[in-house]
């Protein structure tokens, strides 16, 4: 869609906002100039309203239930559902005649390992929705599946050394994430009380059990890398935030460990690079990754070690949804979200 000197307006709808993603979403969408919110659906909660900050004052959203929410009526719907609860809803998008922005992982690429039949309709190939490396498979699509927390944090980190073929054959790539509780969702959960995770730090998913690792090998192969993923996710006794350190076996020697984040990042709002070390506070309530990378000394292997920081319910989710909304409606891609 050309840009006009007024942007148009669109309407749009959430599907699942009693989640955290869902909230920051109704948070954004009431933020953005560009568009408006016209429903927001909760089952347990339905009935009940929402309250949000946005625009410097706070904004109660009703939720009503997703069969009452009017599909016809708005051109996109972010769909933050629960993974498997999703394709269903996202077929009856499509049939309505709307966009749809979905942050499951029913229609990632691998489907998050879950191998059961899509409705009718439903696209088993919709672009992935990382727009530093996929932008241009968004511009004219109906459905775009909205990456994974971790999988942004690791696959913005590890694309340009895939693509540049800096990733050593047949390497195993060590990735060891810590994740904020609010990557678990809002569902309650005996051990994400406040004084089961306070004052302590542990992983989970050990053993290549998480479920991001399945767009996270099927997009490096896309890329070109041959290599194995080990995978450990941890959680922090804090709200937001992952931070990822992954240490990458390469094919080359490498005298400026920034050097192939310079080239593949440098036109992207959305990357932040940095020659100290990025931590959680630099990405909170931002739609960013920031990456810093070091070379090691003292290995036999040429190594390079790169720290990749998000928020995950922004750049990991929510904000993400936004940008590539943002692309699927033809407005300025930044367009209510912070840098």
């Amino acid at each position: 869609m050309p840009q006009s000197a007024v942007a148009p307006t669109y309407r749009v709808g959430v599907l699942g906002a009693s989640g955290y993603s869902g909230r920051e979403l109704c948070a954004l969408v009431l933020g953005h100039p560009n568009l408006t919110l016209a429903f927001a659906t909760a089952n347990s909660q339905r009935g009940t309203t929402l309250r949000v900050r946005a625009g410097g004052r706070v904004h109660d959203v009703p939720m009503v239930a997703p069969e009452e929410a009017d599909l016809a009526g708005v051109d996109l719907v972010f769909a933050a559902l629960p993974h498997g609860a999703s394709a269903e809803w996202i077929g009856k998008v499509i049939a309505a005649g709307a966009r749809v922005v979905d942050l499951s992982s029913d229609l990632r690429p691998g489907h998050g390992g879950v191998t059961h039949a899509l409705p009718a309709g439903v696209p088993a190939d919709a672009p992935y929705g990382m727009p530093e490396l996929f932008r241009a498979d968004m511009a004219n699509a109906r459905v775009v599946a909205n990456p994974g927390c971790y999988a942004t944090s690791i696959l913005v980190a590890l694309a340009p050394l895939a693509k540049s073929g800096l990733i050593a054959p047949g390497a195993t790539v060590n990735i060891s994430s810590a994740s904020g509780v609010s990557g678990a969702g809002a569902s309650p959960k005996l051990e994400l009380l406040f004084a089961e995770i306070t004052e302590d730090f542990r992983a989970y998913g050990v053993g290549n059990a998480h479920r991001h690792l399945y767009e996270m090998r099927a997009t490096l192969a896309r890329l070109g890398a041959d290599c194995d993923l080990l995978f450990t996710p941890h959680l922090l006794p804090v709200d937001r935030g992952i931070l990822s350190t992954i240490s990458v076996p390469l094919s080359r020697p490498l005298s400026d460990a920034l050097a192939p984040y310079r080239e593949a990042y440098a036109n992207e709002p959305f990357v932040e690079l940095t020659t100290g070390l990025p931590a959680l506070a630099d990405v909170q309530h931002r739609n960013v990754v920031r990456i810093g990378a070091v070379i090691p000394t003292g290995l036999r292997q040429d190594t390079l070690l790169v720290f990749s920081a998000i928020d995950n319910l922004v750049k990991g989710a929510a904000g993400q949804a936004v940008q590539n909304a943002n692309i699927m409606l033809g407005l300025d891609e930044g367009a209510g979200l912070q840098a």
